[in-house]
């Protein structure tokens, strides 16, 4: 099997690639932005399934000269995901996930892909009622600029399965958490202030309710959506536990031995949505996918792991990272220049 995985050096995608380098030939497919970290792979580098290709998806002709022709499957990670910084500014996050997802479906009909498994989110679906939850036809109602282009990118994939026949799946996610993930999301950044007595800001009065699922549990998921997902079908991945965002960080203090007078009240996110809650009935009852992590017991093992790779969460703040591989790959270009 040959995959082609876009944005394999983030968070999900890195754990994807991790798991499946052992079963499938893996292109991973990534512009290395701020979030796409090749030590996240460090392990699988040197693995003889495994290639790293640098480019962006908004670049047509580099998606062609990358993408192996008739391949089994295109997973589609790549995306601007921060909603701060799409508040901030939303032209990249449009060029990114809604350009970038149609330059990779064209890609995908030209090089007769099999399947194109397009990785989504519930924040598609908008602030919910207290109790409510959003099922895969509820109706899609982005808050943000980034939800909006989320769910533009998906208008983009059924029109492509509509109109051209493709074969498409969309899995739409809750809130990850686990190793790997880049300091600016809530948990990994509550976890990287408290190891240095840091104050851990919290947004408004931190009720806002948010569905948590390991990162583990939702990569399983997606190889079942990826391998059994029935064509045009859209499935939900979520853990099942509804928090507000304050009780998962008094949690986390409680786990790490910290204080609560850490905790910081700032000024609320602008349009902040108060709850996101996924019903994933459907991927459990077709694909008998559930997860299997507990969220205390996950949650003691992902401080577990920042605390042991501290140098890892050092380099990400630093952006040390960033600077090792752009100058490895400038070397390469220079090299093949005068080559």
């Amino acid at each position: 099997m040959t995959l082609f995985v876009t944005g394999g050096a983030g968070f999900i995608g890195s754990e994807f690639i991790r798991r499946g380098i052992s079963k499938a030939r893996i292109v991973n497919f990534d512009k290395l932005t701020y979030a796409g970290n090749p030590d996240n792979l460090a392990k699988v580098a040197g693995h003889p399934n495994y290639s790293l290709v640098v480019g962006d998806i908004c670049d047509p002709a580099a998606v062609l000269d990358a993408l192996p022709e008739g391949c089994d499957a295109l997973v589609h990670f790549a995306a601007e995901s921060h909603v701060d910084r799409s508040i901030l500014s939303a032209e990249e996050f449009v060029r990114t996930n809604v350009l970038g997802t149609q330059v990779l479906l064209d890609a995908a009909r030209h090089r007769k892909v099999a399947r194109f498994l397009h990785i989504s989110t519930d924040e598609v679906g908008g602030d919910l009622a207290p109790d409510g939850f959003f099922r895969e036809d509820s109706p899609v109602r982005p808050s943000s600029p980034y939800a909006a282009s989320k769910a533009s990118a998906e208008h983009f994939v059924r029109a492509a399965a509509h109109t051209f026949g493709l074969d498409v799946v969309i899995t739409r996610t809750s809130n990850n958490y686990g190793p790997y993930q880049f300091p600016e999301k809530l948990l990994p950044l509550a976890i990287s202030n408290a190891m240095e007595n840091r104050p851990i800001p919290v947004y408004g009065d931190g009720l806002q309710v948010r569905d948590w699922v390991h990162v583990t549990d939702n990569v399983r998921a997606l190889e079942a959506a990826l391998a059994n997902g029935k064509a045009g079908e859209t499935y939900h991945i979520g853990g099942g536990r509804p928090m507000p965002n304050l009780e998962v960080l008094r949690l986390l203090l409680r786990v790490m031995e910290k204080p609560e007078s850490l905790l910081a009240s700032v000024t609320d996110r602008l349009g902040h949505d108060r709850r996101y809650a996924v019903d994933f009935t459907k991927i459990s009852s077709e694909l008998g996918w559930r997860p299997e992590i507990p969220f205390e017991r996950g949650l003691r093992d992902t401080v577990e792991w920042y605390q042991n790779n501290a140098p890892w969460v050092s380099r990400c703040r630093s952006g040390e990272y960033r600077a090792y591989y752009e100058r490895m790959y400038a070397d390469r270009e220079s090299a093949a220049t005068r080559i």
